[in-house]
């Protein structure tokens, strides 16, 4: 049986509501949501197929949408995914834990994407020593050209623990960069975006 999500387990009640408001306050102030997925807009074709992994909102995915492409969301949190589908309808929102991730088509066969992105730090919040177990769920549905982009402060999950992960699966590193605006890495960087592509 897959471990309770850190999302549900570490967090007071209302963190879910608190965490909807604080991006739709960001919202209507016109901050810039968005960033995460300009650099993965601009990573792929149009109309591409990408899942948005531990969507949350629904802000990367749904601004994805608007720009053409096939968007799936999945988050373990019911709360928050409601609220992607009322502030960002169009993308195929889904509750579920990606640890137990598999999402097939109509056919029956396991959903392909060309990318896969995991922004607001996700994979710090995985239930512990399950991060090698989500990682490798994504990969299993990457079609064979696709990757997978992961974002995450250093300070809340540490880059040598992600890599000890990578390694326990197919994917490998392809690029490691300190910001989602494509600054280079270097080892004291307070973030990490690693984009991963099967070994």
């Amino acid at each position: 049986m897959t471990p309770a999500p850190r999302w549900i387990t570490d967090t007071e009640p209302g963190h879910s509501e608190w965490y909807i408001e604080r991006f739709r306050e960001m919202a209507a102030n016109g901050q810039d949501l968005f960033g995460e997925a300009r650099f993965i807009d601009a990573m792929v074709g149009r109309g591409s197929r990408i899942l948005d992994a531990g969507c949350g909102p629904g802000r990367v995915g749904g601004y994805l949408h608007t720009v053409g492409h096939d968007v799936t969301g999945v988050d373990v949190d019911p709360k928050l995914i409601g609220a992607a589908e009322e502030d960002y309808p169009g993308p195929d929102w889904q509750v579920g834990d990606l640890a137990d991730l598999d999402l097939r088509d109509a056919d029956g066969s396991r959903t392909g994407f060309d990318a896969i992105v995991c922004a607001g730090n996700v994979l710090a919040f995985v239930a512990p020593n399950t991060e090698a177990v989500v990682l490798q769920r994504l990969s299993d549905h990457l079609r064979p050209d696709g990757f997978v982009a992961v974002g995450f402060h250093t300070a809340k999950l540490a880059v040598e623990t992600f890599d000890a992960a990578l390694a326990e699966t197919d994917l490998s590193l392809d690029l490691r960069l300190s910001t989602w605006d494509v600054r280079p890495w270097h080892d004291d960087a307070d973030f990490a975006v690693s984009i991963l592509r099967r070994a």
